[in-house]
């Protein structure tokens, strides 16, 4: 069982069976041909399936934001959880959990993809974070 105190200066360690660490990532990745599709709800729907995932695969997401077109993550997961399997994780689930919800949106994309296959994953120190924090939570006024 891990449990999380602070240090002194103020940036959380979570320490567990033998290890300590402190890992945040902001990752963001995009529909196929950036096709706005994720928007009347589904966007809302994703937020609740993630943070359904999150608690599943034992990882927190501090700040999401699900734009028509790609998503932005700042999740906090153990060292054990490989950064690529993660985003493998999520893409995968999130695409099979939305066709099936929603068969009809895999006629708006061609070939049936809804994810690109690339990403962007970005480790977030803790003089960056509040920064990110604020920059994924600022996502739907810009």
């Amino acid at each position: 069982m891990d449990k999380t105190i602070s240090n002194t200066n103020d940036s959380k360690l979570t320490y567990g069976r033998g290890y300590v660490y402190s890992l945040q990532y902001h990752i963001v990745w995009c529909t196929k041909y950036r096709k706005k599709i994720l928007v009347n709800g589904i966007d809302e729907e994703i937020k609740e399936y993630l943070n359904h995932m999150a608690k599943e695969y034992a990882f927190s997401i501090i700040a999401m934001e699900v734009m028509p077109d790609h998503i932005h993550l700042l999740v906090d997961c153990k060292p054990q959880f490989f950064p690529s399997d993660m985003i493998k994780i999520l893409k995968g689930n999130t695409a099979r959990w939305l066709f099936m919800n929603h068969p009809d949106l895999k006629k708006q994309l061609w070939g049936g993809h809804l994810w690109n296959p690339s990403y962007c994953i970005v480790t977030v120190s803790d003089r960056s974070f509040d920064q990110v924090k604020q920059y994924i939570d600022s996502q739907k006024d810009r």
